[in-house]
């Protein structure tokens, strides 16, 4: 798909650390929310590829796309990350970042991994704040299946070729952002790690978009979103696709993402889509 937005790389602050980010402006541009996407437990800017660009393309929305603390150009991690760091990002740093770039409107959030369980506390923790969810492959409790795929990750990082790839993204940082994931996950106090209580106060839409053939998760965590949140759900279930859907089923998932948001602003033009 060809995409056609500017874009804008810059530094901001939130919560302390300086976080590098990047806007997306539509040459043909709509009325209606931000879109902000929320990058995996390793992502960055750059690892989205063309996504954002091609779902800002199609809907006519701005896009904001930003890396978290210790990831990318962001500030480099200190420490080990702590047992609440999801809690922390959603609740602390990301409507830091919302008002130093200047989007006052609630945004549509498109979290992936991590970033979905991000956007998912974000909207239960500021309802009002948010005018819909896209939450792919999110996890929402710790599965033995999850477990097994991180330390299958790191085996490979440590005799084969991840650390190289992610060092294209995270230069410096690569270390410790590996570490501050998968040390954190593998860890005996995160096994009873849980935010179902907090799906009931998702008053928002949400799409949950899951690959069968994800190996950090299994359909129960879509299940338990669909029937947690308050909100209408809607589930895209992807066959033949693993734990990156925006990557391995690509047209599907902008397709499927496009008529959602398409929807979304319908009502809030208080139009039917």
């Amino acid at each position: 798909m060809t995409t056609h937005v500017q874009r804008q790389r810059f530094d901001l602050y939130a919560a302390g650390h300086r976080l590098h980010a990047e806007r997306l402006f539509p040459i043909r541009a709509a009325a209606g929310p931000t879109l902000v996407f929320l990058h995996e437990g390793l992502g960055s800017i750059g690892q989205w590829r063309n996504f954002p660009a091609q779902l800002c393309t199609l809907t006519g929305l701005p896009g904001l796309i930003y890396e978290r603390w210790g990831f990318g150009r962001s500030d480099p991690l200190t420490g080990p990350r702590p047992r609440d760091y999801l809690h922390r990002e959603a609740e602390n740093s990301l409507p830091e970042v919302l008002a130093a770039c200047g989007i006052a409107d609630p945004p549509i959030l498109f979290g992936h991994s991590d970033g979905g369980s991000i956007a998912l506390l974000f909207a239960a923790a500021y309802p009002g704040r948010t005018h819909a969810v896209i939450s792919e492959a999110a996890h929402v409790f710790i599965e033995e299946v999850c477990l097994v795929g991180i330390r299958a990750a790191r085996a490979t990082y440590e005799q084969g070729n991840l650390r190289e790839g992610l060092c294209r993204y995270h230069g410096a940082n690569t270390d410790s952002m590996f570490r501050g994931w998968c040390d954190t996950w593998l860890r005996p106090d995160f096994r009873d790690w849980n935010m179902t209580a907090e799906l009931p106060r998702i008053t928002c839409p949400v799409l949950i978009i899951q690959g069968e053939e994800d190996e950090y998760g299994t359909r129960a965590q879509v299940d338990t979103i669909a029937t947690g949140v308050s909100g209408s759900a809607e589930v895209l279930w992807l066959p033949d696709c693993a734990h990156v859907p925006h990557h391995q089923a690509p047209d599907a998932v902008l397709n499927a993402a496009g008529r959602f948001i398409s929807g979304v602003c319908a009502k809030l033009c208080g139009v039917q889509p």
